[in-house]
């Protein structure tokens, strides 16, 4: 049970990182979009700073590129000019792309493919070497699909066939998805920033923690 935050934003990354329950970053090319405009690898490289003083999380980063041998050529220059051993490739699944995914596996580099929806997608990307395999949860349940039910086969899938790859579940809007997600069988969830303030307030909290205080506040006195 692991959670990912799924931004571009340094500061962001940098606060959560430090919260300690967040242990990686998933980015996308509309996340980098909301960022000032720069060069996307010093970008993505002081994102990897970041990452390397909190233990060298994991860090996907997803190619722009369309045609897959476009793809795969753009994989190679990121990982190139990054150099860094916890980074994922994400690659698009798709019936070409997956010759990328195989390709970048057999050159010992670590790829998230994303933007998956049914089971034959999540489970034909992570034979074809994945190491991570994100489905999108709310765009699916917006399309009439069962996220919580692809989750589940899935992951009895994997665990009957032994394969190790892990199932990040994106496209998270609420604390109840997160909680289903992880149940369902998601490894890893990974939400935007602004959704971790609300997943952790609760009124009777602050009732709770009120109430202890102004005791011990009378005895105290």
């Amino acid at each position: 049970m692991k959670f990912f935050i799924d931004t571009a934003n340094l500061e962001h990354i940098e606060e959560t990182l430090k919260k300690g329950f967040v242990s990686g970053i998933t980015t996308n090319p509309s996340l980098m979009s909301k960022e000032p405009k720069s060069d996307f690898i010093k970008h993505i490289g002081k994102i990897v700073d970041i990452c390397r003083e909190h233990g060298e999380v994991p860090l996907s980063v997803e190619v722009f590129a369309i045609e897959p041998d476009d793809m795969y050529t753009q994989a190679m220059d990121i990982y190139d000019a990054l150099s860094y051993d916890n980074l994922n490739i994400k690659i698009p699944v798709g019936y070409e792309e997956l010759e990328v995914v195989s390709k970048l596996y057999q050159k010992d580099i670590d790829v998230n493919v994303t933007c998956c929806f049914t089971e034959a997608q999540l489970e034909l990307a992570a034979l074809a070497g994945a190491r991570y395999v994100s489905l999108f949860y709310n765009r699916l349940l917006d399309f009439g699909g069962n996220p919580l039910k692809v989750l589940r086969n899935v992951r009895n899938n994997f665990d009957k066939n032994e394969i190790n790859s892990e199932i990040i579940v994106g496209s998270i809007r609420k604390d109840r998805d997160i909680v289903d997600s992880w149940t369902a069988g998601g490894h890893i969830v990974t939400a935007g920033y602004n959704l971790f303030p609300a997943i952790l307030q609760h009124p009777m909290t602050d009732y709770s923690v009120k109430g202890f205080l102004d005791d011990f506040e009378d005895w105290i006195m």
